[in-house]
């Protein structure tokens, strides 16, 4: 008798309820017998395969099937546990995982810490703290116009292929140079998807500091379903017991959704808006929720799901039920993507509802400056269009919007310290002839001056030294021939005024 055998058989000798498999409809399997029992309860087979409790139904329960083989009707189960429960501690870190636990990177079994509940309650109003602190994603677009605190939740959205899981990537790799660990959580993910993030995350050795979890579509639409859970879960233990800050991915909600609408579909569910269940909110809103600072300890947990949006449309049910539970989201704009800005934000739609507490006075000057230039800019482009004569200030509204699209487009794997960051807007919305700047040249720099600031008063110091070596040579030669220009007359000038004296006297 195999081990699995085994346990099956020291539960049902405990005493543990016991019941008949009666139906089968490949992961949704009804059972007679179990009750009493939760919804969300551990169920053992008798071929050592394991389940939950979907539905509690008068005469039987609804249980979804983890297993990879399908039951026969007359299987044996019992209750394992009353909870579902997941492994969890700091021996994850650094590995990639399967939604059930199991080591996927060949590097050896994983010793965990303890177990948490994957459906877990978020920590209550009294136990949370204010957010004040920035996380610092690297990315010019987002710490500079539409930044992100430490323990927001934060929708990222955008069509397919418009760079949402490059952003997020970008996100988690920037973090190498911080005190935060990331949970990144594929959902219904394809092979090439998962092996691309993977290699990104190991080329710029971000790995030692991340947590991935996958799940595939070639698995059961269960482990969709429960993935994001567990991988909130394994964030959660981090957050709370290890008194460390954690970022989770959820890569992506639009796929959960799918998996949830389906299993509710097949278990019997009414269908309600675009066929999603009843509990679609709830399901996100739950899972969310559990992100956000604690006071006890200050250490918090920051939410990032991403959502797809179909067409750009997001007025349509799962992006509007995303956007209504997190504190601000990130759109990705189709059109800015093929004109070559990436990451391709739409400033028009994006918001942020926290992150703006945590930029200092000088970041929120910026900020409001660039948002005004860049909403000039689209107006004088619409402009543009008709061909007309435009005045000298649309005519600068689009000079200086074009700097700061080439400022904020930025290629994966380079990240800017927020110091950089205030550089680099500083100048571009201070800029007083904007044909007199090298772009590139100024953000192949500013990385090396920005290590020179040591304190807020230098900044400025440092800003007139950065600008200095960035002008064009065009407008080096002008700014030199007028110093040699007032060097020649400065002698003129002295002999005038002596020559005057002397005839005074």
């Amino acid at each position: 008798m195999n081990s699995k055998n085994q346990h099956f058989n020291r539960l049902v000798e405990a005493g543990n309820p016991v019941g008949e498999v009666i139906a089968a409809n490949k992961f949704m399997i009804k059972i007679s017998g179990l009750q009493p029992c939760q919804i969300h309860a551990i169920v053992i087979f008798e071929d050592g395969s394991k389940g939950f409790v979907h539905q509690v139904e008068e005469n039987y329960v609804v249980v979804l099937h983890l297993g990879v083989e399908e039951l026969s009707i007359g299987a044996i189960a019992v209750i394992q546990h009353q909870e579902l429960v997941t492994k969890v501690g700091k021996s994850l870190i650094g590995r990639v995982i399967s939604v059930t636990g199991n080591p996927l990177d060949g590097k050896g079994p994983i010793l965990a810490d303890s177990v948490w509940p994957i459906f877990n309650e978020s920590p209550p109003l009294n136990t949370r703290q204010l957010v004040e602190q920035q996380l610092e994603s690297g990315i010019i677009a987002i710490d500079a116009l539409l930044p992100i605190v430490r323990g927001q939740r934060m929708a990222l959205l955008g069509d397919a292929k418009s760079g949402k899981s490059t952003l997020a990537s970008q996100l988690t790799i920037n973090q190498k140079n911080t005190d935060q660990l990331v949970v990144y959580c594929l959902i219904a993910k394809r092979r090439s998807d998962i092996d691309s993030l993977l290699t990104r995350l190991n080329e710029n050795g971000v790995m030692d500091k991340v947590i991935v979890v996958v799940s595939t579509i070639f698995e059961s639409l269960v482990l969709s379903y429960l993935a994001p859970y567990v991988a909130c879960s394994m964030a959660e233990y981090l957050w709370q017991q290890c008194n460390q800050d954690v970022i989770i991915i959820y890569d992506d909600l639009t796929s959960h959704a799918h998996a949830h609408r389906e299993i509710s579909l097949l278990s019997g569910i009414n269908p309600g808006r675009d066929s999603y269940p009843g509990d679609m909110f709830y399901a996100h809103s739950s899972l969310l929720e559990r992100a956000g600072r604690l006071a006890n300890g200050g250490k918090s947990l920051t939410a990032l799901p991403i959502v797809h949006v179909a067409g750009g449309d997001i007025t349509a049910f799962l992006p509007t039920n995303i956007m209504s539970i997190t504190d601000g989201q990130w759109i990705l704009n189709m059109d800015t993507f093929r004109s070559g800005i990436r990451p391709a934000l739409d400033f028009g739609l994006s918001v942020t509802r926290a992150g703006g507490v945590g930029h200092n006075n000088r970041q929120k000057s910026q900020a409001a400056s660039a948002l005004k230039i860049l909403a000039d800019f689209r107006q004088a482009q619409e402009y543009s269009h008709f061909g007309t004569e435009l005045s000298d200030e649309s005519k600068r509204a689009l000079n200086i919007g074009n700097l700061i699209n080439q400022i904020i487009a930025q290629p994966p794997g380079v990240s800017y310290s927020l110091i950089a960051q205030q550089l680099l807007m500083g100048i571009i919305t201070n800029l007083k002839d904007t044909d007199s700047i090298d772009v590139d040249k100024l953000k192949l720099n500013v990385n090396e001056y920005a290590a020179k600031v040591k304190d807020d008063q230098q900044l400025d110091k440092v800003s007139d030294e950065l600008l200095q070596i960035c002008l064009t040579s065009k407008n080096s030669s002008k700014t030199m021939s007028t110093n040699q220009s007032n060097i020649n007359q400065q002698p003129k000038v002295d002999k005038e005024e002596k020559k005057a004296a002397g005839v005074s006297k």
